[in-house]
């Protein structure tokens, strides 16, 4: 089932949200309806950063809506639609230019519906209650529900007996009065009087009674105040500090404002009985009436429950981050960044009333060196209810910038801490004044300390004290936290590095891959439950035999993850974390082509490669490792294309593909076969377009990548110029105008000898064996016929013209079978293959496969 059929499955109330999100001119419904299955079987993502990848895109789907047109002209009853698609067409003539728009068009509805699935998901989960226990009821939350629940049952009781107690008064009220007009005998009087002090003992009895039951209502009211803001609030600003570093926490504040709400209502409704016995007592007083004298500290207990809870109410819901931020908490001057606030009592007779007003708290910068800021933009805005979702009290600050305050002689100075620009934390500070029912709170709450940066360059550390600071403090004012940060016991930094992959590549680490990084970082112990990491060894000291710390390492390996290894990772594809001995260990105990996925050590920007398992004649397993593929590589082809093609010569010079089984044993199509781009048959619309691909050639210090298959129909100028990794003294070239594959003119003698010299120093390996146990898989065997190089050694003869002899060279048909390449077999750990590719292959020289 499609992810369109499914939305269109959905609730009322979800449907209704797929219907909005359409109700807009960038992405017709029609289109996405009609076009269903081509638009989800498309990567719209990887189209949204690769111009000819959105381009080829773009063609076919002008072509689809040509085909939708066509259908619809045979079919009666379908002008309308018809006559859409010839408009559709047009309109989606503009991004003609930059199809990449249209692709990140495309992409942003398909997250939104995959958005809408979600909550979809989630809402059948939690009605037929198949989500854990834990997350739907703790025992907490079910106290609070409850004390709530009686105090607003013992609210609704306190207003019947106020209004009994006003009927009572009033009844005892006409019979005195009565009684002072009635003229009548002394034994008559005497029995009114009596009467009238039987009346007045049960009068104050109530009134006593209904004072107590005030107090206990208070008492009440306490224990759930410290529930919801010593307990409830403190761990939902607990959770939400996490959140801002990746950790999957909820924090929605809808249980909270609905807690709130109640309890403040229940105490303003405290408050008018307590307005009203101030009534009863202006009408009739007694001698010993206790009204007068208990009255008022009741009254300022309610207050100050009040007021507690208001300031309370007042919470930063979304802290500040920048729309192209590494994350929350780090800002940028001069750079837009977004902060909304909620007050959790929903009130409507304060919607639009209450201003919010925004400023930096430079609290910090009364420190020498510290830095100052202004903000700018939208300074004040209403709490206002049409700004959220469930009508609450909300102010959405979205264009505020910080700029730095220019004191003194300018510069940052000398800072009494010692600190780094990216050590130094700051508070963004809100403020507004609650008026109503006779209570007037003055409300200020602040943001999570944030790191100011000046340029892009900081982010990285920025983001570092980001991390160290929200796994470590819970104490939002700590703004000295840099002076003497604590070390982060093991168990805390293993789960915020697992944070860190779950929202680069929604898969944490698990336990063999943190065990991995305890080993790399305490060495191997029996238990880590008392190492500890400081700060200085996570951010500024480098790793051993290194240039860069770990934290620089860490992070080159998520930005690697997030942008091209994402789907990899979450699937579980890629090992990781994992040692080099391990490593050996593993694959040494399986089949022929066993191979695992694991991140370099020893690249500071992130790198992954690959290791597999191969067998000697005698049955000795070695094992070979490719030169790690980095960021510059996997821009140009995605890592799942590069298993497919990577090819190493064997016997007789045939290319095969070594890998064959993604360990333990999973097929290497099964495992990554859905990610290939390249598709065979009707299924490929592109193949009218390309018709060639990419092999691997793996050398004794590289993979060339030489084109296979007939001659493109687009020319090189139509395509994205392609990136050539560094391959060292190898035969890759290093850029158009020196490859072997252009016009003769571009070729000179010596580069000619330098191309031969290299090949001649290849020696052939032996061949796979097929021996058992461990027998070559079917990817290993192929069958290739035998061809000459003649042509190529001739051209070393000063009577043959290097030209001529060049285009025949590369014309040859079995041009790949003998180019002599050498594998060598594992002799130490740092062996390693080159991971270097090229695109080799020119549509005016045609190649034969």
């Amino acid at each position: 089932m499609t992810q369109w059929e499914r939305l269109q499955q959905l609730d009322t109330v979800y449907s209704q949200r797929a219907f909005d999100l359409y109700n807009r001119d960038e992405f017709p419904m029609e289109v996405r309806h009609y076009l269903a299955h081509w638009i989800e079987g498309q990567d719209w993502e990887r189209a949204s950063r690769d111009s000819s990848q959105a381009a080829f895109l773009f063609q076919v789907l002008l072509e689809n809506l040509d085909n939708q047109f066509s259908r619809f002209a045979q079919e009666k009853d379908s002008f309308l639609l018809q006559r859409n698609f010839r408009r559709y067409k047009q309109n989606f003539q503009k991004y003609q230019e930059e199809p990449y728009t249209l692709a990140t068009i495309i992409n942003w509805f398909l997250v939104k519906e995959r958005e809408i699935l979600n909550d979809a998901e989630l809402a059948q989960q939690v009605q037929t209650l198949q989500v854990q226990p834990a997350a739907m009821e703790l025992e907490s939350q079910r106290q609070v529900e409850k004390s709530l629940k009686d105090l607003k049952t013992k609210v609704e009781v306190m207003e019947h007996s106020i209004r009994c107690l006003e009927e009572q008064q009033d009844e005892f009220d006409f019979k005195y009065q009565t009684h002072l007009m009635d003229s009548c005998t002394e034994e008559e009087k005497k029995m009114q009087v009596e009467g009238l002090q039987k009346m007045l003992n049960a009068l104050d009895k109530c009134r006593r009674s209904f004072l107590s039951d005030i107090s206990t209502m208070l008492d009440t009211a306490d224990a759930l105040r410290s529930a919801l803001i010593d307990e409830e609030l403190v761990d939902w600003k607990r959770r939400q500090q996490k959140s801002c570093i990746g950790a999957p926490d909820d924090t929605s504040l809808e249980n909270l404002e609905k807690w709130f709400t109640q309890i403040i209502e229940c105490m303003f409704q405290l408050q008018k009985f307590l307005q009203k016995l101030d009534e009863l007592v202006g009408k009739m007083t007694y001698e010993n009436d206790p009204i007068p004298v208990r009255k008022p500290p009741l009254k300022s207990r309610v207050d100050t429950l009040l007021t507690h809870l208001i300031k309370s109410s007042f919470v930063v819901e979304t802290q500040p981050s920048m729309p192209q931020g590494r994350g929350p908490l780090v800002l940028r001057t001069n750079v837009q960044f977004s902060v909304k606030v909620r007050l959790l009592y929903k009130v409507s007779e304060l919607n639009h009333v209450m201003k919010v007003t925004v400023s930096v708290n430079n609290a910090a910068s009364q420190l020498k060196g510290f830095r100052k800021f202004n903000v700018l933009g939208t300074l004040s805005k209403a709490l206002n209810m049409a700004e959220s979702m469930n009508g609450g009290m909300v102010a959405d600050f979205r264009h505020l910038t910080l700029k730095d305050q220019k004191v003194g002689g300018g510069g940052k100075g000398i800072n009494d801490l010692s600190l780094s620009v990216t050590e130094e934390l700051h508070r963004i500070t809100f403020q507004t004044q609650f008026d109503y029912q006779g209570l007037s709170v003055s409300l200020e709450t602040f943001s999570l300390p944030v790191v100011v940066i000046s340029n892009s360059s900081q982010q990285q550390s920025a983001w570092a004290s980001v991390l160290w600071f929200n796994t470590l403090c819970s104490d939002p004012k700590n703004i000295k936290f840099f002076e003497t940060s604590p070390a982060a016991a093991w168990s805390q930094f293993g789960e915020m590095l697992s944070w860190q992959f779950l929202s680069c590549g929604k898969r944490g680490l698990d336990n063999d891959q943190l065990e991995t990084l305890a080993i790399k970082l305490f060495g191997k112990q029996q238990s880590y439950d008392s190492c500890k990491i400081s700060w200085a060894k996570f951010s500024k000291e480098n790793l051993p035999d290194t240039n860069f710390t770990l934290w620089v390492w860490l992070d080159g390996i998520l930005t690697l993850v997030k942008l091209y290894l994402s789907d990899l990772w979450s699937d579980g594809s890629i090992m990781g974390f994992v040692s080099k001995g391990k490593e050996r260990l593993l694959l040494k105990k399986k089949q022929n082509g066993t191979f695992l996925l694991r991140f370099s050590e020893s690249i500071k920007d992130g790198g992954i490669t690959f290791s597999w398992v191969q067998y000697a004649n005698d049955g000795t397993p070695s094992v070979q490792t490719v030169k790690p593929f980095t960021s510059t590589d996997l821009k140009q082809i995605a890592l799942p294309d590069i298993l497919c093609n990577f090819r190493i010569m064997v016997a007789e010079n045939i290319p095969v593909n070594p890998l064959c089984y993604l360990y333990p044993n999973t097929p290497k199509d099964q495992a990554f076969g859905r990610y290939y781009s390249e598709k065979t048959g009707e299924e490929n619309p592109y193949l009218k377009y390309l018709k060639t691909k990419l092999v691997f050639v793996s050398k004794e210090n590289g993979c060339s990548g030489v084109r296979e298959g007939p001659e493109s129909d687009l020319s090189t100028q139509d395509r994205d110029p392609l990136f050539f990794p560094d391959a060292g003294d190898d035969l890759l070239l290093q850029a158009f105008e020196k490859s072997p594959m252009l016009s003769s003119s571009t070729i000179d003698e010596d580069m000619l000898n330098s191309i031969l010299d290299s090949d001649n120093e290849c020696t052939v390996p032996d061949a796979f064996p097929p021996t058992a146990p461990h027998t070559s898989p079917s990817c290993l065997q192929h069958n290739f016929s035998e061809s000459h190089v003649d042509i190529l050694a001739d051209a070393l003869s000063p009577d043959i013209d290097v030209n001529d002899t060049l285009h025949e060279f590369i014309n040859c048909p079995n041009i790949l079978n003998d180019i002599n390449l050498r594998m060598l077999p594992e002799e130490s750990d740092d062996f390693v293959i080159d991971s270097g590719f090229q695109d080799l292959g020119y549509p005016n020289i045609p190649l034969t496969p």
